[in-house]
């Protein structure tokens, strides 16, 4: 509805008044508003010939006018000039504010996209007005805050990009985008291309780049596709304006992305594009402290590599734009954002996502899975599968920031051997280091490390050290060939003058394959004094004391963009190199959180043709191929403790299944207690390390009853090392998870969705932990079906050992009758229910999927001695009798076995009262393999006989109904 007012003489200014038709009507109606005052004075009326020749010549003129102007602006680049915010959407008042449109109100709160996401702001209406957004303080919060309602958020009908044209390619469409009212943040590219590309039947990708100039890009290896899909399981479809894209699942119209429910940025220094989800149930998005399930309430997620101790709400060591949805009906699909550059990844209740960065493109994938592991399986292949460990890998390590000397590391090496406690590997931390330099060794404190490594080497073990980026600069020159070769060879980051551990510091370029040779020649130097077997490289985020640089930073706009994430610090230099420092391939503003994985990939050069180990405290996607990782300096605490599963199941779906956390706590003094229990999860993370800062807590620093619980839990994982390899395996060519969530196997459960107290080894070991102190009994989620308590007969312990050859059959005579009642003997039926479990403190709950074939062997004091012993197989029926299982088998070490056909692997499967094993490819490694006892759970009752490749063999029938 429209209000009028009664205007005077002087108000009036009306354009093309001659085209005023006075009828009486009209005059009559005008005059009766006041009849004592005309509207406009008396004047001669002018014939109908002459009103219509000036109305015709000013229409000439006027469309001359726009035609110039239209040629001017299409020729026109555009603006790199700061922009003023668009004109308002909606009329202004008489004082010249800005009117709010009443579709502000009608906007729900938890889909009100923040127009104001600056940190540290509090927002007011004139600030938000400024913009041309909506202003409603929220009932929620107090203010307006980082995490809560957005006080300023986008009208419905905010300015964005406008598709113009939209042509078919051979891989999929192309089209352009045109702005044409400019945003509050500088230079606004106004025209863009956006590319759809149909790479895989259940893979899509979309770039929207600046046509006219480049960009800078990730540079990591992704697929190159040449050819569309033929069956794509999506349909793309486009919204004019403004401009939006949307994706769904063809199977069952789900809504995948749709990014019209927010407009489109796109300037030099600040992209943001928002998307819907098709439910609130979000994982991945590292490296985070957090739930495994994340949290839809106004939680904004900042990546860019930094080095803090782990904490809630704060960017941590890694960066990874990558997330795992699942769908109402539980399919799942996935999301990478491949862009390097600091960034919020802002999540919002209705669900919703915003993508937030600071440089680079859009360039991203969907991944249509449709099961979760399918989804992860396509991510991996386009970043990259997980390179398959060295054996030895899997063993358990040992380190302490702290021992002081060689020696000291060698009692405690000597102490596991006395207790008869399993060891692979030993580690340094920096005290082996003369003053902290990389590539050295106190030959005071540390002179028998030579001899140390060579013993370690002699008991079939290992040696880790570590290694920090920072290179000293402040040695004499000629002193210290690191640097006087690196300065030699110009391989350092310009102006990177820092201060870490051995005091001032210049920082390696490890976007320059220069410095991959430089690393590559001081690792060879250093490994003919010390003949190491891996390496840790830490603080490479990179790390910096400083902020910034000894020099100071350059006061431009890549020190201070127009906008920043919520970095912990508030600049892009808190404790890091400066962002506009120089380096071979970019700027370090683009390219900081790579740091991690480009010297991952210089180190991982040192393996010629046995398998490099090399674990990598920062990360980015593809980092699985090169390294693994660990979850960084937690302290020893229960919360800490607890927190490592929803880590370790996160670094699992981003590839990087070599994980795991400090065991017992990096930081602070642990208990009795608490080491034990946390001995006991820690031995079920793929990567198992103690590690600790002074204190000790290796498992013989603790009380008899502890180390023997403690060492329990160590055999038991040595002796599970078949399967623990062949799930590494699986990673490796296939792109599994390693420690698997729940959802993943039972994603029609939505309970299982936030389960993260608990987990499985592929897919039918499941693992309950203890993780709150004092407890003797834990409670677990067990999803639909039959489980067996592992610990149901000790393998170890059968009255009778069957020497089997690997081409088996065994064969029983009666019909195994299948049924059982909750809780009966050692087996349990769920219908999808929580149940409380004992948990003494010698024993962590572990349990067996029913139709599961698990090879498993007799553990030894190292991995190099437990491998040549004989397997034991653990067969978990099913209510059908069905069971099947695989083993993969090489020799541990070499490089590429599986590429070159250089290992055995077998096929278990059980079914009509009859198992079988199958090599479904042979190798001599297969001649070593031996069978020596099988293990069923589930059999009802007990056989006549049994036989074994048509002889018949000894057995022992337990009342717990395990053969």
């Amino acid at each position: 509805m429209v209000s009028y007012k009664r205007l005077t003489p002087e108000e009036v200014n009306f354009a093309g008044a001659a085209l005023l038709d006075p009828d009486e009507t009209t005059d009559t109606d005008l005059k009766e508003v006041n009849p004592e005052l005309p509207l406009l004075p008396q004047s001669r009326r002018c014939s109908i010939t002459v009103a219509l020749l000036t109305l015709g010549g000013l229409i000439v003129v006027l469309f001359g006018i726009w035609l110039l102007g239209t040629i001017f602006w299409l020729h026109t680049p555009p603006s790199t000039k700061p922009h003023r915010p668009p004109p308002p959407a909606v009329a202004k008042s008489p004082n010249g504010t800005w009117l709010q449109p009443e579709s502000c109100s009608q906007i729900p709160e938890a889909w009100r996209f923040d127009c104001y996401p600056e940190r540290g702001v509090v927002v007011t209406e004139e600030m938000c007005h400024a913009r041309n957004c909506c202003f409603i303080q929220s009932s929620q919060t107090k203010t307006s805050g980082r995490n809560g309602v957005p006080w300023c958020f986008y009208t419905p009908d905010y300015p964005s990009y406008e598709l113009v044209s939209i042509t078919d390619t051979e891989m999929g469409k192309v089209g352009k985008l045109l702005r044409n009212k400019k945003t509050y943040y500088p230079k606004d590219i106004d025209a863009l291309q956006v590319e759809v590309l149909y790479e895989e039947d259940n893979r899509l990708r979309v770039k929207i780049t600046d046509p006219a100039e480049k960009r800078y890009e990730v540079p990591i290896d992704v697929p190159v596709v040449q050819k569309k899909a033929s069956n794509p399981s999506y349909t793309v479809d486009f919204i004019k304006e403004p401009f939006g894209l949307i994706v769904k699942r063809t199977q069952t119209g789900t809504v995948l992305l749709n990014t019209s429910i927010a407009p489109l940025f796109y300037a030099d220094q600040f992209l943001q594009m928002s998307t819907s989800l098709p439910s609130r149930f979000i994982y991945g998005l590292g490296e985070h402290r957090s739930n495994f399930l994340h949290d839809v309430q106004w939680n904004t997620l900042t990546m860019w590599a930094r080095d803090v101790p782990p904490m809630e709400l704060t960017n941590l060591y890694g960066v990874h734009p990558f997330y795992l949805s699942m769908e109402s009906d539980g399919m799942a699909y996935g999301f990478f954002m491949l862009n390097s550059n600091a960034m919020d990844v802002a999540l919002q209740p209705a669900p919703a996502i915003t993508w937030r960065m600071i440089g680079g493109i859009l360039d991203f994938y969907i991944f249509l899975g449709p099961d979760p592991s399918s989804v992860i399986a396509q991510y991996l292949d386009v970043v990259g599968k997980p390179a398959m460990p060295i054996f030895w890998a899997l063993g358990y390590h040992l380190c302490r920031w702290g021992y002081k000397s060689s020696d000291k590391t060698w009692n405690v090496v000597k102490e596991m051997r006395n207790n008869g406690i399993p060891q692979d590997v030993q580690w340094n931390d920096i005290d082996y280091m003369d003053h902290a330099l990389d590539f050295t060794y106190d030959t005071v404190n540390f002179s028998g490390l030579p001899e140390l490594v060579k013993d370690l080497h002699r008991h079939d073990q290992h040696y880790v050290m570590i290694l920090d980026p920072g290179i000293s600069n402040s040695q004499l020159p000629g002193s210290y060939w690191p640097f006087d070769e690196g300065m030699k060879r110009g391989i350092f980051i310009n102006d990177s003058n820092g201060d870490v551990w051995p005091g001032l510091t210049a920082f390696p370029d490890f976007s320059n394959p220069d410095t991959h040779e430089w690393w590559y020649q001081n690792l060879k130097r250093f490994h003919e004094k010390v003949p190491f077997d891996g390496v840790w490289i830490d603080m490479n985020e990179p790390s910096n004391f400083f902020d910034g640089s000894l020099n100071g930073c350059p006061d431009n706009e890549l020190e201070n963009p127009p906008y920043t994430p919520g970095i912990l610090g508030g600049t892009l230099k808190a404790k890091t190199v400066c962002a506009s420092a120089r380096q071979k391939i970019s700027t370090h503003y683009n390219i900081h959180s790579l740091y991690g994985l480009m010297e991952a990939k210089a180190t991982e050069r040192l393996g010629s043709y046995k398998r490099p180990f090399v674990i990598s405290r920062s990360t980015f996607p593809s980092q699985g191929k090169y390294s693994g990782h660990w979850l960084g300096d937690n302290r020893s605490q229960w919360k800490d403790l607890a927190t490592s599963i929803p880590g370790m199941l996160t670094f699992n779906i981003l590839g990087i299944p070599l994980i795991g956390a400090d065991i017992c706590g990096f930081g602070g003094s642990t208990t009795e207690e608490l080491c034990v229990r946390w001995t006991q999860l820690g031995a079920f993370y793929p990567f198992s390390r103690n590690h600790n800062s002074i204190d000790e807590q290796e498992p013989t620093a603790f009380s008899p009853a502890a180390r023997t619980a403690m060492k329990e839990a160590i055999l038991l994982r040595y002796s599970l090392f078949p399967h623990l390899y062949t799930l590494f395996h699986h990673a490796h060519i296939s792109g599994r998870t390693v420690a698997t969530p729940l959802l993943f196997q039972f994603p029609n459960d939505e309970k299982t969705y936030g389960i993260d107290k608990q987990f499985l080894w592929g897919k039918s070991l499941l693992v309950t932990p203890v993780l709150e102190e004092g407890r003797d009994y834990v409670v677990g989620y067990f999803p639909e079906g039959l489980w067996y308590d592992f610990h149901t007969v000790s393998h170890k312990s059968l009255d009778t050992l069957l020497v089997i050859h690997i081409s088996l059959t065994v064969e029983f005579r009666t019909i195994f009758i299948l049924y059982v009642c909750h809780m009966q003997g050692d087996s349990l039926v769920s219908s999808g229910e929580e149940i409380s479990l004992q948990a003494p403190k010698d024993k962590i709950n572990l349990h067996l999927r029913e139709g599961s074939v698990i090879p498993t062997q007799r553990p030894n004091t190292t991995l190099w001695v437990s491998s040549g012993q004989p397997l034991n197989l653990i067969v978990s029926l099913s209510e059908d009798g069905l069971a099947k299982g695989d083993l993969f088998w090489d020799d541990g070490e070499t490089l590429d076995t599986y590429e070159k056909d250089q290992y055995a692997y077998i096929y278990f499967t059980v079914q009509q009262n009859t198992m079988t094993s199958e090599v479904l490819h042979n190798h001599e490694e297969a001649t070593y393999i031996t069978v020596e006892t099988v293990s069923f759970y589930g059999v009802k009752t007990e056989p006549e006989n049994v036989t074994v490749n048509s002889q018949e063999a000894a057995f022992t029938y337990h009342n717990n109904q395990v053969i």
